[in-house]
């Protein structure tokens, strides 16, 4: 069947309906993750939850091992990944509470390591449609029924940080057609489509970033509040969408998320490095021919 993973706030696994709660440590290549790794029970689903800033939001943005998080994910069986994230609006409809079910990103991040593969071991994966249609399909029904204020799709712009933006690039990126503008989805999209994990974005929007003229700017603490609010309501969502995601799973996605790598690694056999297929046992394994240890 598989097993849900959850990126988001320390707050997310304390669920009425988890059951077999416990917290494990997971080793990987790429160094630590950002926490430990909650693993529970919704009734017959297993679920793994990740704090993506560290329990206490130690972690800036920046300093978020991204890829250990994924690869650490990868090694706990996870095939789905929730990523739920607070943003902050650049249109008028998209307002402080709403959720929003990311289907793009732009990118303008730019300190992070980007891929698993480095020199010595090539792979250019598809990132036309970089969350999973299928996800985005059941997360909406879930959404839907609890009465959420829902977008099914928006355009999520990723910043460095930490700092907010300016003004004048809050426009910039409203011109550019973003929806969203957040700090931590990229690379995290990326390497999840490398490490072949069906991945969606659920923007949980808390301000309206800058771009309103005329209006108070991103305050921190207003943001926290919304936070709050809707830390409450991802709880539901997640408790809810989790059965329609993973009891109705077939054994390949539909979406071909799965199967990301079947055709991207492009160096030769011959030419590969041996120490960097090990570090891929999990990551890419499938197509590799390594087992996870």
């Amino acid at each position: 069947m598989g097993v849900l993973g959850i990126i988001g706030g320390s707050g997310l696994y304390d669920m009425d309906r988890l059951s077999d709660v416990r917290a494990v440590d997971v080793e990987s290549p790429f160094g630590a993750p950002s926490d430990k790794i909650v693993r529970g029970r919704l009734g017959d689903l297993e679920l793994a939850f990740l704090p993506r800033h560290g329990v206490g939001h130690r972690l800036s943005p920046t300093g978020i091992n991204y890829r250990a998080n994924i690869d650490c994910l990868k090694r706990l069986g996870v095939t789905d990944i929730l990523s739920l994230s607070a943003c902050g609006s650049l249109q008028e409809d998209m307002a402080p509470g709403d959720f929003v079910l990311v289907d793009q990103f732009i990118d303008r991040s730019r300190a992070r390591p980007l891929s698993f593969f480095e020199n010595g071991l090539v792979a250019h994966v598809s990132m036309a449609e970089p969350t999973c249609s299928r996800l985005r399909q059941k997360v909406a029904v879930a959404a839907k029924a609890l009465g959420i204020p829902l977008h099914e799709k928006g355009t999520y712009l990723v910043m460095e940080g930490p700092q907010f933006s300016t003004r004048a690039e809050s426009h910039l990126y409203r011109q550019w057609g973003a929806d969203l503008i957040g700090m931590t989805n990229m690379p995290e999209a990326r390497l999840a489509r490398e490490a072949e994990i069906c991945y969606l974005t659920v923007g949980m929007v808390t301000d309206y970033d800058c771009w309103r003229e005329g209006e108070a700017h991103v305050d921190v603490s207003a943001v926290l509040e919304i936070l709050v609010n809707n830390a409450k309501t991802a709880q539901k969502l997640v408790a809810d969408a989790a059965p329609l995601i993973m009891e109705e799973r077939s054994e390949t996605c539909e979406a071909g998320c799965d199967r990301a790598l079947e055709m991207a690694i492009v160096t030769h056999p011959d030419k590969r490095d041996a120490a960097l297929m090990d570090r891929l046992d999990a990551v890419a394994g499938r197509v590799l021919g390594r087992a996870a240890q």
